[in-house]
């Protein structure tokens, strides 16, 4: 029987799948202790990690080696000033540190907060604010220490650095406190109601948001990894995602280990698909997700040059996936995209999941940890192929199992978000007559043309059908005659050049393909989109060109 099943409830359809799903637990559910310490007694050899970076290094963690770190590392936090509720900075890229650094934290009740090493100076003192940071576990590769100590210039309140594998001034070095440390730990009391973790958002449209969950969100992630992800026991799961963004906590550790899986990483900083390809067929990786982008890059290197036999599951999320890139990776490894669909702010809400037909495009079906509606502005529920806003409505007197807690500093936001007893997503979409939900696009970008409302997303699936287009994103600006003109902004692939006559193929390809209501009326080329650091593009900052 798999580790998970020790924490939940489930009733399972003809196909495996739960149509009832909830979670059990004991008060002071830890993730440190009654997971990874579980394990490394029971399945002591088990493979937890296996990580390679482009160097050609490579090391194997077992699970017992991640009880036996995450104990030293544990203790030598402590030994620092590290207490329960203390909250800690971990930008540790995808270097192995981070799989014992994550549960360390755990175990001591600390608040970990992830982020990506691309922040810049700025970035990190809005952060140590904004999160109340003290101290920091950071990477000694790139400009991150050297940007944190600038930073702590100006936030005395970091008064403590830890960094593997290299001795700098001003900062602890992380083996050498390790190795003082013992490596039994005695177990701190927490209360699966503690805050466990703090993620920040990407930003979109603002500020990012600092985002807090408690000590039930590695358990909310049991659906992730076994019903989307498909993970097998025994098996390997690769989610290409940087420990900084919240997709590493959905696929690089919780859900994957709670059901029998051992994590691939692969440490790199430039992504190139054949070396990632190589590494897939080197380590016979069984299950593998990936944004739509990874899929496009893949499919164009060709997955059937690669010896993939031992691949038995795909998921894709975090933006459009044209059906054109589906039917090329099915053509190739023979497998389904399942598409699935949750926030920084939650656990996987919508998903295909392993077991059932999937529908190309669609976020899939309601996970069986939520009941999902779409509702109107005026409040009420749509109906069949009715456009609304995905809320989640949570049990009456049950947990919000995998939902935020709240915002870090703005509770005003949280009420916000929390109106009305639902939660309220920003995303839009409809669902059809078979339950699946289609995407339009967030609240917030959704275009209104003379008198209908369209969804960039759905421009942009079409827009991603013609092979010029690398690109894009679609935007509403104001007209006179329509009150808002649909504009699309491409970026081109290799061999295409900016040309009014490529402007007018492209779009009257899509306009042929589209309702009259959805035509782009403008049509603009841009070498590069802006972006947030996770690599969202803005359509904000586009929409003030």
């Amino acid at each position: 029987m798999l580790l998970y099943s020790n924490f939940c409830r489930e009733t399972l359809d003809q196909t495996g799948i739960p149509t009832q799903f909830s979670l059990k637990y004991p008060e002071n559910f830890n993730f440190g202790y009654d997971v990874v310490d579980v394990l490394g007694q029971e399945n002591p050899d088990g493979l937890a990690v296996m990580w390679c970076n482009t160097a050609g290094e490579e090391k194997r963690l077992t699970y017992r080696d991640i009880m036996e770190l995450s104990n030293r590392a544990a203790n030598a936090f402590a030994a620092q000033g590290i207490r329960k509720g203390d909250r800690v900075l971990v930008i540790l890229k995808r270097n192995w540190e981070y799989w014992y650094v994550a549960p360390a934290l755990h175990k001591l009740g600390a608040v970990m907060i992830p982020a990506t090493h691309l922040l810049t100076v700025e970035d990190l003192v809005y952060r140590i604010g904004k999160g109340e940071i003290t101290a920091a576990v950071a990477t000694p590769e790139g400009d991150t220490v050297h940007d944190l100590l600038l930073a702590q210039q100006r936030c005395p309140e970091l008064h403590t650095i830890f960094v593997p594998r290299k001795s700098i001034e001003g900062c602890i070095q992380l083996e050498k406190a390790m190795e003082a440390a013992s490596p039994v730990l005695e177990r701190v009391e927490t209360k699966v109601t503690d805050p466990m973790m703090i993620y920040f958002t990407s930003g979109t449209t603002g500020y990012p948001k600092a985002v807090t969950h408690n000590h039930t969100y590695p358990l909310s992630h049991i659906i992730t990894a076994r019903y989307w992800h498909g993970v097998v026991e025994g098996g390997l799961h690769l989610t290409v995602a940087e420990t900084g963004w919240a997709k590493a906590s959905w696929g690089k550790l919780y859900g994957q280990w709670l059901c029998g899986s051992g994590v691939m990483v692969y440490d790199f900083d430039v992504f190139s698909p054949g070396k990632l390809l190589r590494v897939m067929e080197k380590y016979r990786v069984t299950t593998f997700c990936a944004p739509p982008t990874v899929y496009r890059y893949f499919v164009k290197r060709g997955m059937d040059r690669y010896d993939l036999s031992a691949l038995q599951h795909l998921s894709t999320a975090g933006e459009s996936l044209s059906a054109p890139i589906f039917r090329q990776v099915e053509q190739q490894t023979g497998l389904h995209l399942m598409e699935g669909f949750g926030q920084t702010e939650t656990a996987l809400i919508l998903a295909n999941f392993q077991g059932r037909v999937s529908k190309p495009g669609s976020m899939g079906k309601p996970s069986p940890m939520y009941q999902v509606q779409l509702q109107k502005e005026d409040g009420s529920f749509a109906g069949v192929n009715e456009p609304g806003e995905v809320v989640v409505i949570p049990p009456e007197g049950g947990m919000k199992y995998g939902i935020f807690t709240g915002y870090c500093q703005d509770d005003t936001l949280y009420q916000a978000v929390w109106r009305d007893g639902v939660y309220h997503t920003g995303d839009t979409a409809t669902v059809d007559e078979d339950g699946y939900y289609w995407y339009i696009g967030r609240v917030d970008d959704l275009i209104k043309t003379k008198g209908f409302r369209v969804g960039p997303f759905e421009v942009e699936n079409v827009l991603m059908e013609h092979p010029a287009v690398l690109e894009c994103a679609v935007i509403g600006v104001p007209d006179q005659d329509r009150g808002q003109a649909i504009k699309a902004v491409v970026s081109l692939a290799a061999g295409y050049e900016p040309s009014p006559e490529l402007a007018k193929e492209i779009r009257e390809f899509c306009n042929h393909h589209m309702a009259s209501y959805k035509w782009i009326q403008i049509l603009e080329f841009n070498n590069e989109m802006p972006k947030t650091i996770s690599g969202k593009i803005r359509r904000t900052q586009l929409r003030q060109k």
